[in-house]
Protein backbone atom coordinates (compact mmCIF):
# COMPACT_ATOMS: atom_id res chain seq x y z
CA UNK A 1 0.00 0.00 0.00
CA UNK A 2 1.60 3.16 -1.13
CA UNK A 3 1.97 5.92 1.33
CA UNK A 4 0.50 9.17 0.20
CA UNK A 5 2.16 12.49 1.09
CA UNK A 6 -0.07 15.32 1.97
CA UNK A 7 1.11 18.78 1.08
CA UNK A 8 -0.29 21.71 2.89
CA UNK A 9 -0.39 25.20 1.62
CA UNK A 10 0.60 27.93 4.11
CA UNK A 11 -2.37 29.73 5.30
CA UNK A 12 -4.78 26.94 4.35
CA UNK A 13 -6.35 24.60 6.92
CA UNK A 14 -5.40 20.95 6.94
CA UNK A 15 -7.91 18.22 6.38
CA UNK A 16 -10.32 17.96 9.20
CA UNK A 17 -9.29 21.34 10.60
CA UNK A 18 -11.74 24.16 10.85
CA UNK A 19 -10.69 27.41 9.26
CA UNK A 20 -11.57 29.38 12.43
CA UNK A 21 -9.41 27.23 14.68
CA UNK A 22 -7.10 29.36 16.89
CA UNK A 23 -3.91 27.60 15.82
CA UNK A 24 -4.75 28.22 12.19
CA UNK A 25 -5.40 31.94 12.81
CA UNK A 26 -2.09 32.32 14.68
CA UNK A 27 -0.18 30.56 11.95
CA UNK A 28 -1.80 32.75 9.30
CA UNK A 29 -0.99 36.06 11.05
CA UNK A 30 2.62 35.20 11.97
CA UNK A 31 4.28 36.13 8.59
CA UNK A 32 2.59 39.54 8.55
CA UNK A 33 3.71 40.24 12.14
CA UNK A 34 7.31 39.25 11.38
CA UNK A 35 7.35 41.48 8.33
CA UNK A 36 6.02 44.46 10.34
CA UNK A 37 8.62 43.96 13.06
CA UNK A 38 11.43 43.90 10.49
CA UNK A 39 10.13 47.09 8.89
CA UNK A 40 9.95 48.84 12.29
CA UNK A 41 13.51 47.77 13.19
CA UNK A 42 14.82 49.07 9.85
CA UNK A 43 13.07 52.41 10.31
CA UNK A 44 14.42 52.73 13.85
CA UNK A 45 17.97 51.96 12.80
CA UNK A 46 17.91 54.55 10.04
CA UNK A 47 19.69 57.93 10.93
CA UNK A 48 17.42 60.98 11.13
CA UNK A 49 17.91 63.45 8.33
CA UNK A 50 18.47 66.43 10.69
CA UNK A 51 21.25 64.79 12.71
CA UNK A 52 24.15 65.36 10.23
CA UNK A 53 23.16 69.00 9.81
CA UNK A 54 23.01 69.49 13.60
CA UNK A 55 26.45 67.93 14.08
CA UNK A 56 27.96 70.10 11.35
CA UNK A 57 26.30 73.20 12.80
CA UNK A 58 27.61 72.49 16.31
CA UNK A 59 31.13 71.90 15.01
CA UNK A 60 30.98 75.11 12.99
CA UNK A 61 29.81 77.10 16.04
CA UNK A 62 32.61 75.65 18.20
CA UNK A 63 35.18 76.48 15.52
CA UNK A 64 33.87 80.05 15.22
CA UNK A 65 33.98 80.48 18.99
CA UNK A 66 37.54 79.24 19.18
CA UNK A 67 38.57 81.49 16.29
CA UNK A 68 36.86 84.52 17.85
CA UNK A 69 38.43 83.84 21.26
CA UNK A 70 41.88 83.56 19.68
CA UNK A 71 41.41 86.76 17.68
CA UNK A 72 40.13 88.63 20.75
CA UNK A 73 43.14 87.64 22.85
CA UNK A 74 45.47 88.64 20.03
CA UNK A 75 43.79 92.04 19.62
CA UNK A 76 43.21 92.87 23.29
CA UNK A 77 46.12 95.32 23.30
CA UNK A 78 44.78 97.17 20.26
CA UNK A 79 41.26 97.27 21.72
CA UNK A 80 42.55 98.77 24.98
CA UNK A 81 44.48 101.42 23.04
CA UNK A 82 41.36 102.28 21.04
CA UNK A 83 39.36 102.57 24.28
CA UNK A 84 41.94 104.97 25.73
CA UNK A 85 41.96 106.97 22.51
CA UNK A 86 38.17 107.20 22.54
CA UNK A 87 38.10 108.64 26.06
CA UNK A 88 40.89 111.08 25.19
CA UNK A 89 38.90 112.21 22.17
CA UNK A 90 35.83 112.70 24.37
CA UNK A 91 37.94 114.74 26.79
CA UNK A 92 39.16 117.20 24.15
CA UNK A 93 35.85 117.27 22.28
CA UNK A 94 34.49 120.40 24.07
CA UNK A 95 37.64 122.43 23.34
CA UNK A 96 37.77 121.28 19.71
CA UNK A 97 34.06 121.99 19.16
CA UNK A 98 34.38 125.44 20.69
CA UNK A 99 37.30 126.31 18.41
CA UNK A 100 35.50 124.85 15.37
CA UNK A 101 32.40 126.92 16.16
CA UNK A 102 34.50 130.06 15.81
CA UNK A 103 35.38 129.24 12.22
CA UNK A 104 38.57 127.18 12.63
CA UNK A 105 38.89 123.96 10.72
CA UNK A 106 38.24 120.97 12.95
CA UNK A 107 41.47 119.22 12.00
CA UNK A 108 43.57 122.29 12.82
CA UNK A 109 41.72 122.80 16.11
CA UNK A 110 42.37 119.20 17.09
CA UNK A 111 46.03 119.56 16.20
CA UNK A 112 46.41 122.69 18.35
CA UNK A 113 44.70 121.07 21.32
CA UNK A 114 46.87 117.97 21.11
CA UNK A 115 49.97 120.13 20.66
CA UNK A 116 49.17 121.98 23.88
CA UNK A 117 48.62 118.70 25.73
CA UNK A 118 51.91 117.31 24.38
CA UNK A 119 53.88 120.42 25.35
CA UNK A 120 52.43 120.37 28.87
CA UNK A 121 53.19 116.65 29.29
CA UNK A 122 56.72 117.03 27.91
CA UNK A 123 57.40 119.97 30.21
CA UNK A 124 56.19 118.00 33.22
CA UNK A 125 58.34 114.98 32.32
CA UNK A 126 61.39 117.18 31.72
CA UNK A 127 60.90 119.01 35.02
CA UNK A 128 60.43 115.80 36.96
CA UNK A 129 63.33 114.13 35.15
CA UNK A 130 65.70 116.97 35.97
CA UNK A 131 64.66 116.78 39.61
CA UNK A 132 65.23 113.02 39.79
CA UNK A 133 68.53 113.30 37.92
CA UNK A 134 69.74 115.98 40.32
CA UNK A 135 68.75 113.90 43.33
CA UNK A 136 70.52 110.83 41.92
CA UNK A 137 73.70 112.85 41.31
CA UNK A 138 73.59 114.24 44.84
CA UNK A 139 73.06 110.78 46.30
CA UNK A 140 75.97 109.32 44.29
CA UNK A 141 78.30 112.16 45.29
CA UNK A 142 77.35 111.92 48.94
CA UNK A 143 77.40 108.13 49.09
CA UNK A 144 81.08 107.87 50.27
CA UNK A 145 80.44 110.31 53.11
CA UNK A 146 77.30 108.45 54.11
CA UNK A 147 79.11 105.13 53.98
CA UNK A 148 81.98 106.49 56.15
CA UNK A 149 79.46 107.77 58.67
CA UNK A 150 77.71 104.40 58.83
CA UNK A 151 81.04 102.54 59.22
CA UNK A 152 82.12 104.83 62.07
CA UNK A 153 78.82 104.24 63.82
CA UNK A 154 79.16 100.47 63.45
CA UNK A 155 82.77 100.48 64.69
CA UNK A 156 81.85 102.59 67.69
CA UNK A 157 78.81 100.53 68.60
CA UNK A 158 80.10 97.00 68.04
CA UNK A 159 83.84 97.68 68.62
CA UNK A 160 84.82 96.49 65.14
CA UNK A 161 87.58 97.61 62.79
CA UNK A 162 85.89 98.00 59.41
CA UNK A 163 87.15 100.20 56.61
CA UNK A 164 85.50 101.52 53.48
CA UNK A 165 88.27 100.20 51.20
CA UNK A 166 87.89 96.65 52.48
CA UNK A 167 84.12 96.77 52.02
CA UNK A 168 84.43 98.15 48.50
CA UNK A 169 87.00 95.49 47.57
CA UNK A 170 84.82 92.67 48.93
CA UNK A 171 81.81 94.02 47.06
CA UNK A 172 83.66 94.32 43.77
CA UNK A 173 84.90 90.70 43.95
CA UNK A 174 81.66 89.20 45.25
CA UNK A 175 79.79 86.61 43.18
CA UNK A 176 76.36 88.22 43.54
CA UNK A 177 77.64 91.53 42.11
CA UNK A 178 79.09 89.76 39.07
CA UNK A 179 75.82 87.87 38.53
CA UNK A 180 73.89 91.12 38.88
CA UNK A 181 76.09 92.82 36.27
CA UNK A 182 75.62 89.93 33.84
CA UNK A 183 71.86 89.93 34.35
CA UNK A 184 71.73 93.69 33.94
CA UNK A 185 73.69 93.48 30.70
CA UNK A 186 71.28 90.88 29.34
CA UNK A 187 68.28 92.89 30.57
CA UNK A 188 69.25 96.00 28.62
CA UNK A 189 67.60 94.56 25.53
CA UNK A 190 64.42 93.84 27.49
CA UNK A 191 64.32 97.39 28.80
CA UNK A 192 64.90 98.78 25.31
CA UNK A 193 62.10 96.60 23.89
CA UNK A 194 59.78 97.76 26.67
CA UNK A 195 60.57 101.41 26.00
CA UNK A 196 60.04 101.01 22.25
CA UNK A 197 56.78 99.14 22.87
CA UNK A 198 55.57 101.93 25.13
CA UNK A 199 56.41 104.58 22.53
CA UNK A 200 54.56 102.59 19.87
CA UNK A 201 51.48 102.31 22.09
CA UNK A 202 51.64 106.02 22.82
CA UNK A 203 51.81 106.78 19.10
CA UNK A 204 48.87 104.44 18.42
CA UNK A 205 46.73 106.06 21.10
CA UNK A 206 47.63 109.53 19.83
CA UNK A 207 46.71 108.75 16.23
CA UNK A 208 43.39 107.12 17.10
CA UNK A 209 42.42 109.88 19.50
CA UNK A 210 43.30 112.51 16.87
CA UNK A 211 41.12 110.78 14.28
CA UNK A 212 38.24 110.35 16.74
CA UNK A 213 38.35 114.02 17.73
CA UNK A 214 38.91 115.46 14.25
CA UNK A 215 36.27 113.27 12.58
CA UNK A 216 33.80 113.23 15.48
CA UNK A 217 30.75 114.48 13.51
CA UNK A 218 31.52 112.19 10.59
CA UNK A 219 31.93 109.23 12.93
CA UNK A 220 28.57 109.95 14.56
CA UNK A 221 26.87 110.21 11.18
CA UNK A 222 28.41 106.93 10.05
CA UNK A 223 27.24 105.22 13.22
CA UNK A 224 23.73 106.65 13.06
CA UNK A 225 23.33 105.83 9.36
CA UNK A 226 23.03 102.09 10.14
CA UNK A 227 20.43 102.61 12.87
CA UNK A 228 16.71 103.37 12.66
CA UNK A 229 15.61 106.92 13.50
CA UNK A 230 14.33 105.92 16.94
CA UNK A 231 17.75 104.58 17.92
CA UNK A 232 19.70 107.47 16.43
CA UNK A 233 18.45 109.92 19.06
CA UNK A 234 19.46 107.51 21.82
CA UNK A 235 22.98 107.15 20.42
CA UNK A 236 23.39 110.92 20.08
CA UNK A 237 22.13 111.45 23.63
CA UNK A 238 24.58 108.88 25.00
CA UNK A 239 27.39 110.49 23.02
CA UNK A 240 26.58 113.96 24.36
CA UNK A 241 26.41 112.66 27.93
CA UNK A 242 29.77 110.90 27.53
CA UNK A 243 31.38 114.07 26.17
CA UNK A 244 29.94 116.21 28.97
CA UNK A 245 30.90 113.82 31.75
CA UNK A 246 34.39 113.06 30.48
CA UNK A 247 35.19 116.71 29.78
CA UNK A 248 33.73 117.75 33.12
CA UNK A 249 35.73 115.09 34.92
CA UNK A 250 39.01 116.27 33.41
CA UNK A 251 38.11 119.93 33.99
CA UNK A 252 37.30 119.38 37.67
CA UNK A 253 40.37 117.19 38.18
CA UNK A 254 42.62 119.72 36.48
CA UNK A 255 41.28 122.51 38.67
CA UNK A 256 41.76 120.44 41.84
CA UNK A 257 45.27 119.51 40.67
CA UNK A 258 46.07 123.21 40.31
CA UNK A 259 44.79 123.99 43.80
CA UNK A 260 46.60 120.99 45.29
CA UNK A 261 49.85 121.90 43.56
CA UNK A 262 49.74 125.49 44.84
CA UNK A 263 48.97 124.41 48.41
CA UNK A 264 51.76 121.83 48.50
CA UNK A 265 54.21 124.24 46.88
CA UNK A 266 53.66 126.70 49.73
CA UNK A 267 54.41 123.99 52.29
CA UNK A 268 57.49 122.75 50.42
CA UNK A 269 58.81 126.29 50.06
CA UNK A 270 58.33 127.01 53.76
CA UNK A 271 60.18 123.80 54.67
CA UNK A 272 62.86 124.61 52.05
CA UNK A 273 62.46 121.22 50.39
CA UNK A 274 64.55 121.00 47.19
CA UNK A 275 62.74 121.06 43.84
CA UNK A 276 59.56 122.43 45.39
CA UNK A 277 57.91 123.39 42.03
CA UNK A 278 58.48 119.97 40.48
CA UNK A 279 57.27 118.19 43.61
CA UNK A 280 54.16 120.37 43.73
CA UNK A 281 53.31 119.53 40.12
CA UNK A 282 53.92 115.84 40.83
CA UNK A 283 51.62 115.82 43.86
CA UNK A 284 48.90 117.79 42.07
CA UNK A 285 48.71 115.54 39.02
CA UNK A 286 49.18 112.14 40.66
CA UNK A 287 46.83 112.89 43.53
CA UNK A 288 43.99 113.82 41.19
CA UNK A 289 44.33 111.42 38.30
CA UNK A 290 44.96 108.38 40.53
CA UNK A 291 41.69 108.45 42.50
CA UNK A 292 41.26 107.81 46.22
CA UNK A 293 44.82 106.70 47.05
CA UNK A 294 46.66 109.01 44.66
CA UNK A 295 47.33 111.63 47.32
CA UNK A 296 49.21 109.18 49.52
CA UNK A 297 51.13 107.72 46.59
CA UNK A 298 52.08 111.19 45.41
CA UNK A 299 53.15 112.23 48.90
CA UNK A 300 55.76 109.47 49.17
CA UNK A 301 58.28 111.24 46.91
CA UNK A 302 58.14 114.64 48.73
CA UNK A 303 58.46 112.82 52.05
CA UNK A 304 61.61 111.08 50.81
CA UNK A 305 63.15 114.32 49.57
CA UNK A 306 62.20 116.11 52.79
CA UNK A 307 63.77 113.31 54.84
CA UNK A 308 67.14 114.02 53.21
CA UNK A 309 66.91 117.61 54.48
CA UNK A 310 65.55 116.94 57.97
CA UNK A 311 63.83 113.75 59.24
CA UNK A 312 61.16 115.78 61.02
CA UNK A 313 60.25 117.49 57.75
CA UNK A 314 59.02 114.16 56.39
CA UNK A 315 56.51 113.96 59.25
CA UNK A 316 55.42 117.53 58.57
CA UNK A 317 54.82 116.69 54.90
CA UNK A 318 52.88 113.55 55.86
CA UNK A 319 50.67 115.49 58.27
CA UNK A 320 49.90 118.13 55.65
CA UNK A 321 49.10 115.47 53.04
CA UNK A 322 46.60 113.80 55.39
CA UNK A 323 44.96 117.09 56.41
CA UNK A 324 44.70 118.32 52.83
CA UNK A 325 43.16 115.01 51.73
CA UNK A 326 40.35 115.44 54.25
CA UNK A 327 39.82 119.05 53.18
CA UNK A 328 39.66 117.98 49.56
CA UNK A 329 37.25 115.10 50.18
CA UNK A 330 34.73 116.99 52.32
CA UNK A 331 35.00 120.61 51.19
CA UNK A 332 36.66 121.08 47.81
CA UNK A 333 35.62 118.05 45.79
CA UNK A 334 31.83 118.19 46.46
CA UNK A 335 31.68 121.79 45.26
CA UNK A 336 33.74 121.27 42.11
CA UNK A 337 32.21 117.97 41.00
CA UNK A 338 28.58 118.68 41.88
CA UNK A 339 27.69 119.48 38.26
CA UNK A 340 30.18 117.26 36.43
CA UNK A 341 30.69 113.80 37.92
CA UNK A 342 28.39 113.76 40.94
CA UNK A 343 28.79 110.15 42.05
CA UNK A 344 29.03 108.72 45.53
CA UNK A 345 32.58 108.27 46.90
CA UNK A 346 31.91 104.59 47.58
CA UNK A 347 30.75 104.11 43.99
CA UNK A 348 33.84 105.95 42.74
CA UNK A 349 36.13 103.77 44.85
CA UNK A 350 34.39 100.57 43.73
CA UNK A 351 34.55 101.62 40.09
CA UNK A 352 38.28 102.29 40.42
CA UNK A 353 38.84 98.86 41.96
CA UNK A 354 36.80 97.18 39.22
CA UNK A 355 38.55 99.14 36.47
CA UNK A 356 41.94 98.22 37.90
CA UNK A 357 40.98 94.54 38.02
CA UNK A 358 39.80 94.63 34.39
CA UNK A 359 42.31 96.91 32.64
CA UNK A 360 44.95 97.79 35.21
CA UNK A 361 46.08 101.41 35.40
CA UNK A 362 44.07 102.28 32.29
CA UNK A 363 40.89 101.02 33.92
CA UNK A 364 41.60 103.07 37.04
CA UNK A 365 41.88 106.25 34.95
CA UNK A 366 38.73 105.80 32.87
CA UNK A 367 36.58 104.11 35.52
CA UNK A 368 35.08 107.25 37.07
CA UNK A 369 34.07 109.03 33.81
CA UNK A 370 32.70 105.74 32.46
CA UNK A 371 30.57 105.16 35.56
CA UNK A 372 29.44 108.80 35.57
CA UNK A 373 28.38 108.48 31.94
CA UNK A 374 26.48 105.27 32.62
CA UNK A 375 24.80 106.79 35.68
CA UNK A 376 23.71 109.90 33.76
CA UNK A 377 22.46 107.83 30.81
CA UNK A 378 20.41 105.54 33.04
CA UNK A 379 19.12 108.52 34.99
CA UNK A 380 17.38 109.77 31.85
CA UNK A 381 15.26 106.58 31.69
CA UNK A 382 14.80 105.53 35.31
CA UNK A 383 11.53 106.91 36.64
CA UNK A 384 11.74 108.31 40.18
CA UNK A 385 8.87 108.64 42.66
CA UNK A 386 8.21 110.93 45.58
CA UNK A 387 9.36 109.40 48.85
CA UNK A 388 6.67 108.91 51.50
CA UNK A 389 6.93 110.50 54.91
CA UNK A 390 9.31 108.80 57.31
CA UNK A 391 10.93 106.59 54.66
CA UNK A 392 14.38 107.90 55.60
CA UNK A 393 14.26 106.40 59.12
CA UNK A 394 14.32 102.70 60.04
CA UNK A 395 11.03 102.84 62.00
CA UNK A 396 9.22 104.93 59.40
CA UNK A 397 9.44 108.20 61.34
CA UNK A 398 7.64 106.84 64.43
CA UNK A 399 10.47 107.17 66.95
CA UNK A 400 9.19 107.44 70.50
CA UNK A 401 5.59 106.81 69.44
CA UNK A 402 3.35 104.30 71.19
CA UNK A 403 1.44 101.36 69.85
CA UNK A 404 -1.51 103.49 68.80
CA UNK A 405 0.64 105.84 66.78
CA UNK A 406 2.48 102.85 65.27
CA UNK A 407 -0.82 101.51 64.00
CA UNK A 408 -1.79 104.87 62.56
CA UNK A 409 -0.79 105.32 58.89
CA UNK A 410 1.12 108.43 57.76
CA UNK A 411 -0.79 111.54 56.82
CA UNK A 412 0.02 111.07 53.12
CA UNK A 413 -1.70 107.66 53.23
CA UNK A 414 -4.62 108.71 55.46
CA UNK A 415 -5.77 111.09 52.77
CA UNK A 416 -6.00 108.16 50.34
CA UNK A 417 -7.71 105.62 52.63
CA UNK A 418 -11.49 105.35 52.12
CA UNK A 419 -13.78 106.18 55.02
CA UNK A 420 -11.50 108.90 56.41
CA UNK A 421 -12.25 112.57 56.32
Amino acid sequence: MAATEETTTPGRPEAGEHPDHPEHADRADRPAADEGAATTATAGARMPRWLPRAVILVLALVACFQLGSWAFHQLIGLLVNILIAFFLALAVEPAVSRMAARGMRRGLATFLVFLGVFVAAAGFVALLGSMLAGQIVDMVEGFPRTLDSVIRSVNTTFHTDLSRLEIQDSLLHSDWLQKYVRNSASGVLDVSATVLGGLFKLLTVGLFSFYFAADGPRLRRALCSVLPPAKQSEVLRAWEIAVAKTGGYLYSRGLMALISGIAHYVVFAVLQVPYAPALAVWVGLVSQFVPTIGTYLAGALPMLIAFTVEPWYALYVLGFVVVYQQFENYVLQPKLTAKTVDIHPAVAFGSVIAGTALLGAVGALIAIPAVATLQAFLGAYVKRYEVTEGADTPDGGRRGAGADSAATPPASLRRRLPGRR
